[in-house]
């Protein structure tokens, strides 16, 4: 098993797209329990300012890189990363498996109205995929125990969420083994992609780095600020992390 790249102190595993789905698809068939956590940009400024995110995302037993941004970074600190494990990629490749292989899967977060459309866009999608069920993701954090059980008691393989950070990761690591699910994915705002309710960057845009300029476009008036906050801090972060990784030059010795 190749170990983890440090990055702004975050353990983060050097997979590929491929290799991820079958470290998932592996856990299922071995009936053993693998969280799988996700790092952009935004939330690797996050978990410097919220210890909570911070440790849960470490407890993961699989962390992958979300966002272009952190591959580009890990490369130019010199901790590289083979490629970008989009969320929404590794959600659609994993129903695309879990629908082959007949897992049951379950489906947690958004609203009632795009947990519905989302629910019809993937019985047209994967018509043999077992959903063995699904609920909105507006809860108080006394309802999660209760979650948690329903889930269990589901029969579901593989538990997506569908909620924004850090609410997914907290629930995760407080009740991502009650669950009885085999792995447990947080998928942040693919419910709403796959329910059509937003619009997904063209590939142009992803290979780019672009998504979130994209994202922005759709959303100015609630993303701005965030974004631009955001951006400008993982900045400032990578070049702080590169001063500190590049040795001093040797102070040349002077004979008098």
């Amino acid at each position: 098993m190749t170990p983890r790249r440090t990055l702004f102190g975050v353990g983060i595993d050097p997979l590929t797209m491929d290799q991820t789905v079958e470290r998932c698809l592996d856990a299922v068939r071995a009936r053993r329990p693998l969280e799988v956590g996700v790092v952009n940009a935004a939330k690797l400024v996050t978990m410097r300012r919220d210890p909570r995110l911070r440790d849960a995302v470490a407890g993961c037993d699989l962390v992958v890189a979300d966002g272009q941004a952190v591959v580009w970074a890990a490369r130019l600190l010199r901790a590289p990363l083979p490629e970008r494990v989009a969320g929404i990629d590794l959600f659609m490749r994993l129903l695309a498996a879990a629908e082959q292989e007949g897992f049951a899967v379950y489906f947690l977060g958004a609203t009632e109205e795009v947990l519905e459309k989302m629910n019809r866009e993937v019985a047209s999608r994967f018509p043999a995929l077992k959903v063995a069920g699904s609920r909105n993701g507006y809860f108080g954090d006394d309802e999660q125990p209760r979650i948690a059980d329903a889930v269990h008691a589901s029969g579901a393989q593989l538990l997506f969420l569908g909620m924004t950070s850090p609410k997914k990761e907290i629930f995760t690591a407080a009740y991502g083994k009650r669950t009885g699910v085999h792995v447990v994915h947080g998928v942040g705002g693919s419910f709403d992609i796959l329910a059509g309710v937003t619009r997904r960057a063209p590939l142009a845009w992803q290979r780019l780095g672009l998504e979130w300029l994209y994202r922005l476009l759709q959303e100015p008036r609630r993303l701005a600020r965030r974004y631009v906050t955001t951006n400008a801090a993982f900045l400032a972060m990578t070049a702080r992390e590169l001063v500190r990784r590049t040795p001093a030059a040797p102070t040349a010795n002077r004979s008098y």
